[in-house]
């Protein structure tokens, strides 16, 4: 699904989106007008300098509202639906099996939204899923890692991920 700003989209499964857009629901109703009644309820028990109970629910508020401006990003920008096509290709989606710095690695390239259970997932804007995105099965190479070694990879296979 095309974006209209430069924003880079996350692949979801429908499972995910849907289950994305009713907390983000949950969250922009139900769970604003709690905390404002928090807040609210703190507010009456007097000098806000040394109350307790309105700092914790100014905090709780402002990690809801980072919460809803995170999935409202991450949904405005989704690409959702059907996995990529098993081509051997490395790309959003992808369950890949790599061996890095000699230990093969089996994860999923893409977001950590999807719930991909046990199964270890990298964003493809890290450092590993820059360097593998568009590389094919058999593809050896190396990247910075953000400590600031070089290490190798070899891709060992490549295949759409199915929940």
């Amino acid at each position: 699904m095309p974006t209209t700003n430069s924003a880079p989209s996350a692949w979801l499964t429908q499972e995910a989106f849907d289950r994305l857009q009713i907390e983000l629901t949950q969250l922009s109703g139900p769970g604003r007008a709690e905390i404002v009644s928090k807040i609210e309820q703190a507010r009456q028990e007097g000098d806000l300098k040394e109350n307790g109970g309105y700092h914790a629910a100014k905090d709780e508020q402002g990690k809801i509202e980072a919460r809803i401006r995170q999935l409202s990003e991450m949904l405005r920008n989704a690409r959702v639906g059907d996995a990529p096509a098993d081509d051997g290709i490395v790309e959003q989606g992808m369950v890949i099996v790599a061996s890095i710095a000699g230990d093969k690695t089996t994860f999923l390239l893409g977001s950590r939204e999807v719930g991909a259970g046990d199964l270890e997932v990298y964003s493809e804007r890290s450092a590993l899923g820059t360097a593998i995105m568009g590389k094919k099965i058999g593809d050896k190479l190396d990247y910075l890692a953000p400590n600031g070694r070089t290490i190798d990879v070899e891709i060992i296979s490549a295949k759409p991920y199915e929940n």
